[in-house]
């Protein structure tokens, strides 16, 4: 099943639209997708191979998530994330701890936002989260990405606590792509809960990297939203 998914893939590679992606996830000397490599091919594609080919086992899957191809790696989440939907308890936790365990692979911003929140979150919404806090304080970029966006889930369940608690230990993280993902949960929880929202903001807008405070704030009205720029 393997050998006919990355063969599936490659039938549907754009070596133009590959050229554009390498270029806008910055897999250039220094960048944080260098190395990564492109086969050009749309999320919505590649989730018609990872539904067609669902049923693979963990031990192929795991080939293809450790694959240098960015496209082979996202296919792998995509395919995890519908078995894990569809697995009672016990499966559930056997592909929690394979995602646990493979997560080194899940190193780009897309790899982690279409996956954190579905298997890491659902898993732990109920359960000990310790382990989201450590990986808040990881000194892996994408770790500390993983942490913020699994709390995606329990936002989606309106519970707050774990996601304000998370922003507060990457509030003063050094990369672009964590303020950007930290602003975006702000955001969601003001979506379901504006006042949560505030006072949190209220207590640190001033020490906020300005891109995770205009994430945050991009729903709030002109004046409201002026007012946390200038003030």
């Amino acid at each position: 099943m393997l050998k006919q998914i990355t063969s599936d893939l490659k039938r549907l590679a754009d070596p133009d639209r590959a050229k554009n992606l390498s270029r806008f996830f910055k897999t250039g000397k220094g960048e944080y997708g260098e190395g990564d490599v492109f086969l050009g091919i749309t999320v919505p594609e590649q989730r018609k191979i990872a539904k067609k080919h669902s049923a693979i086992p963990l031990n192929e899957l795991r080939s293809l998530l450790a694959s240098n191809v960015h496209e082979h790696r996202l296919t792998a989440l995509l395919i995890l994330v519908i078995q894990y939907h569809g697995a009672d308890e016990n499966s559930r936790k056997d592909i929690f701890d394979f995602y646990v365990k493979n997560m080194r692979h899940v190193n780009n911003w897309d790899l982690v936002d279409l996956s954190a929140d579905k298997i890491l979150g659902n898993y732990l919404h109920d359960k000990d989260k310790s382990l989201i806090y450590m990986l808040a304080k990881s000194e892996n970029l994408w770790e500390r990405r993983i942490a913020i966006i699994a709390t995606f889930q329990f936002i989606k369940n309106d519970s707050f606590h774990d996601t304000l608690q998370i922003a507060r230990i990457l509030l003063n993280d050094s990369h672009d792509l964590i303020h950007k993902a930290v602003g975006w949960m702000l955001r969601e929880v003001g979506k379901r809960d504006l006042p949560e929202e505030e006072r949190f903001l209220s207590k640190h807008y001033k020490i906020m990297p300005r891109t995770m405070l205009r994430y945050a704030i991009e729903k709030f009205d002109d004046k409201k939203r002026k007012f946390y720029l200038n003030t």
